[in-house]
């Protein structure tokens, strides 16, 4: 089993900056691609941003320039670094994490964080 630990959320004042972390714990599993999603109120889940095992990251059009994911894969960790925010960046925000076990494929969810931006 894989267990994900999020955090770093908050409230936060338009143009201000967050930083969320997501740790992932367990044994026997390699990550391959991790994710972050967000969810607004009364909208479905959707991607903000991804990266490889590579480093190779794509991101939502609305936060190109704004937000930078990377990973630490010494400790298995994925960062959502949030710049210039927006009340429209207000969503609960989820890691997501595809790893390889002796089993195969498997997608992990973290808890999710809160992010609300104040205008």
């Amino acid at each position: 089993q894989v267990h994900l630990v999020e955090s770093g959320g908050g409230l936060v004042q338009a143009g201000g900056s967050l930083r969320l972390s997501c740790a992932a714990s367990g044994y026997g599993f390699s990550i391959i691609n991790m994710y972050w999603y967000c969810q607004a109120p009364g909208k479905q889940r959707e991607l903000v941003a991804s990266i490889t095992s590579g480093g190779i990251t794509n991101y939502k059009d609305s936060v190109k320039g704004r937000f930078t994911i990377s990973r630490d894969n010494a400790k298995n960790t994925v960062y959502l670094q949030m710049r210039s925010l927006k009340p429209e960046d207000t969503a609960v925000y989820y890691c997501n994490i595809k790893v390889f076990r002796s089993s195969g494929y498997s997608d992990y969810w973290g808890q999710g964080t809160q992010v609300t931006v104040s205008s």
